[in-house]
């Protein structure tokens, strides 16, 4: 969320952010709702005091003097609760609001429509060269019994799946692979919970825009979209002391998406599915650009080296404008290879959020100065499943139609190559 003092003295900045973005979001409004705000408090405030001082002096008063004192002390007392009231639905219709108003993209960014105008950084990799004709993913997890899309949607309908034999080994050991990579980089491992609060989903800018791509309880809890959302929340309403900072957490979850906005898109397979596992960054540091640039780099190069590692070719854009996650002031996404589309793929999404999310969670860290002040997060993804193995599949097969294990995870898996049943 952005603090409305700065968006009461900047508003041609946000204007302009919100131009480049192509957000409808109505800035006048917001601060009509902040200037009556504004407003309503300060009446009521002196209201408040009147009221007050009017009944410390109703004490020596007797006769027609108090008469005349209570009578003024009830329309007072009416005219407080009616502003009051006016007050409340002000405020509701003004945190309403704001929390629907877009993080200020960062000059870095292209600005751009869509993920079209997303611009390219580099590419890392050689696609592979195949002397035998391909066989796309979905060939090569039924031809080597490793999944079961039948009785996947007979369970839990469209785009449900069963995983089977070693594509869970695989799952698994891409699983220990990232932790274990940035376990070695200093990171505090977690396993997320997957019930999460209202109140911690809008913390971190989740709610109330995309309410229709989460799953609701019916105890007021949703389910865990990413483990970002959890992980912002543990430290929600807490002053952390400067010398904590940065707080480096990998967490691994169950997360569930309904996918409400892609309908049409990836309907077969398993690159967009309703439920996945995912391993998540998660860096809460100071409040200094160049500290929030420094991890988003240094976030962006772990998930770079886990993909070199698997062998993995791919690309590293950074997103346009139009293409820019609500809360984030900057992101890449990694793109992994697939041989079959003959194109790079969003595997991972690493993103700046500054203060955004700390502010609405109320994540705050001491100085060494004594000031306190909200901190900056970051988050990148790690390893997704089973969406990585859209390319590691295909990059891996051999002509007979099996498929070599990436030497990375043969540990995990206990073999070299996972080879058609017979």
């Amino acid at each position: 969320m952005l603090d409305i003092k700065f968006v009461r003295e900047n508003k041609e900045i946000v204007a302009e952010a919100l131009r480049k973005r192509r957000s409808k979001f109505d800035l006048n409004r917001l601060l009509r709702l902040d200037v009556e705000k504004r407003r309503l408090l300060g009446e009521v405030e002196a209201a408040r005091a009147e009221q007050n001082k009017t009944s410390e002096s109703i004490r020596s008063l007797t006769g027609e003097e108090r008469a005349l004192v209570l009578s003024k002390m009830k329309t007072l007392k009416e005219e407080l609760s009616a502003n009051e009231e006016q007050l409340k639905k002000t405020e509701h219709d003004f945190n309403r609001l704001i929390r629907t108003l877009p993080n200020i993209p960062d000059p870095a960014v292209p600005e751009g429509d869509s993920e079209d105008d997303n611009v390219e950084i580099r590419k890392v990799g050689d696609s592979p060269k195949f002397n035998f004709t391909a066989r796309d993913y979905m060939t090569l997890l039924t031809e080597n019994d490793l999944i079961d899309f039948e009785r996947g949607v007979k369970v839990s309908g469209f785009r449900g799946y069963f995983l089977k034999n070693e594509a869970v080994l695989l799952s698994m050991g891409l699983w220990q692979f990232a932790m274990d990579f940035l376990v070695k980089k200093g990171f505090t491992p977690f396993a997320a919970p997957a019930l999460i609060r209202e109140d911690i989903y809008i913390g971190s800018g989740k709610l109330p825009l995309f309410k229709d791509d989460l799953y609701a309880t019916d105890d007021d809890l949703y389910l865990s979209s990413t483990a970002e959302v959890p992980m912002m929340g543990y430290h929600s309403d807490e002053i952390l002391n400067e010398s904590e900072l940065p707080k480096k957490f990998v967490a691994i979850s169950s997360c569930y998406r309904r996918e409400a906005g892609a309908h049409g898109k990836d309907t077969r397979g398993l690159f967009r599915v309703h439920e996945f596992m995912k391993i998540e960054q998660v860096v809460l540091c100071k409040a200094e650009y160049q500290e929030s640039v420094k991890w988003h780099e240094e976030l962006t190069q772990y998930s770079e080296d886990m993909l070199k590692a698997l062998g993995i070719p791919y690309r590293v854009v950074i997103n346009s404008t139009g293409d820019l996650p609500f809360a984030a002031v900057k992101m890449y996404d990694i793109e992994s290879w697939v041989p079959s589309e003959n194109r790079y793929r969003e595997s991972h999404s690493s993103s700046i959020i500054r203060d955004f999310q700390t502010r609405r969670l109320n994540i705050r860290y001491r100085g060494e100065d004594g000031k306190v002040r909200f901190a900056h997060s970051l988050n990148n993804t790690a390893i997704a499943t089973p969406r990585i193995l859209h390319s590691l599949l295909e990059i891996y097969q051999n002509a007979d139609g099996s498929i070599t294990v990436p030497e990375a995870l043969r540990k995990f898996v206990g073999k070299e190559v996972i080879g058609p049943r017979k």
